[in-house]
């Protein structure tokens, strides 16, 4: 490729993907754009971005095309469909999918992609739409350095780091392991505010503590002031952490691993999409901790919720495990623990769920 500015097409430019074309356009690539609802791209158009009506059409005459999407079937649609990106790009071109999806996807069409004479790797990202307004996101690639180097600049417009794993399906395999991780962390970070609250404490303190010290994560720095305040506004939906959270144990599966922090956290979030909370901010969750009343608020309806029915005699909890009669867990959450009256969904939220 020659040394003037690559062309550029992104596709998908949702919470995360407008403010991310938005630092490539702002570095003077020129940019065309196409998302499923056409508003989601006015603002980059006013800015100079150019508007195609499908992604063929956006990726025909693009040295590079990124791809930021909901789930790993819209993935594989945009790709593989006979009308996809694979058969509409150019020979030559780079093809980037900064969708979390599913490693074997990302292989099949890396694999797919030179067959074609292009090349396409995985590159999901985290840090949030803050990350992705600030553009200080970290970049998980499935390729080498060397493999990424002639779109690197285009890649730092919106990074602040960027890991090569090495091989295609690698990046959404680690993209995957940050998730288990932030999974338990959005849990602890619920858990411990419910228990200051419940022990009297102030909430606002107690994190600035806890921030202090060895029990500091990510969730807690940046997501529970959202949670103090009452803000559920997505800056992550809770239907794509679930998304996620669903690759993550899959592939856990095949491996025959347990991840009884992802599992357990997969229980409470599966719980809040099923009463409504599905295009919520991740931290939500707290909302399953508080009276029925705070989540009437937010727009929760706990009569949606239909526990889970298992066998006489065994209790599954989000461990992933069976137990005794009588075993507890934070998994379980709709047996009845006798927390406060009306208290949280963990204390079996004070009310049936019928």
């Amino acid at each position: 490729m020659s040394d003037k500015k690559l062309s550029v097409a992104f596709i998908g430019t949702g919470i995360m993907g407008a403010p991310i074309a938005g630092h490539i356009l702002d570095a003077g690539y020129p940019v065309t754009v196409y998302n499923r609802t056409k508003a989601k791209t006015d603002d980059l158009v006013s800015r100079g971005a150019v508007w195609a009506d499908s992604p063929a059409a956006a990726a025909k005459d693009a040295d590079v095309v990124f791809t930021m999407v909901g789930y790993p079937a819209d993935v594989e649609e945009i790709y593989l469909s006979g009308d996809g990106l694979l058969a509409a790009a150019k020979p030559g071109t780079y093809l980037i999918d900064l969708t979390t999806s599913a490693p074997e996807l990302a292989r099949d069409i890396a694999e797919a992609a030179e067959t074609y004479g292009k090349h396409a790797f995985d590159c999901p990202v985290t840090g949030g739409d803050t990350g992705a307004i600030a553009g200080t996101l970290t970049l998980i690639v499935g390729a080498t350095d060397e493999g990424i180097e002639p779109v690197r600049d285009i890649l730092e417009t919106f990074s602040s780091k960027i890991y090569c794993f090495g091989g295609p399906g690698k990046g959404q395999a680690a993209k995957l392991a940050n998730q288990v991780a932030l999974s338990s962390c959005m849990v602890g970070m619920a858990d411990a505010l419910s228990f200051a609250q419940q022990m009297d404490l102030d909430l606002a303190e107690t994190r600035e503590m806890i921030l202090g010290g060895t029990g500091r994560s990510g969730a807690m720095e940046q997501l529970a002031p959202k949670s103090l305040d009452g803000d559920w506004k997505p800056g992550f939906m809770v239907t794509h952490f679930l998304k996620d959270l669903r690759l993550a144990l899959a592939a856990a599966e095949e491996k025959e691993l347990a991840l009884p922090g992802a599992d357990t956290a997969f229980t409470l979030y599966d719980m809040l999409d099923a009463i409504g909370g599905s295009k919520l901010g991740t931290q939500a969750i707290t909302l399953l901790y508080q009276e029925e009343a705070d989540a009437v608020a937010a727009g929760l309806d706990w009569s949606l919720y239909n526990p889970p029915v298992h066998d006489e005699g065994e209790h599954e909890c989000g461990c992933g495990h069976h137990h005794e009669d009588g075993h507890e867990c934070c998994g379980g959450h709709g047996d009845h623990h006798g927390h406060h009256e009306g208290g949280c969904c963990c204390g079996g939220h004070g009310h049936d769920a019928e």
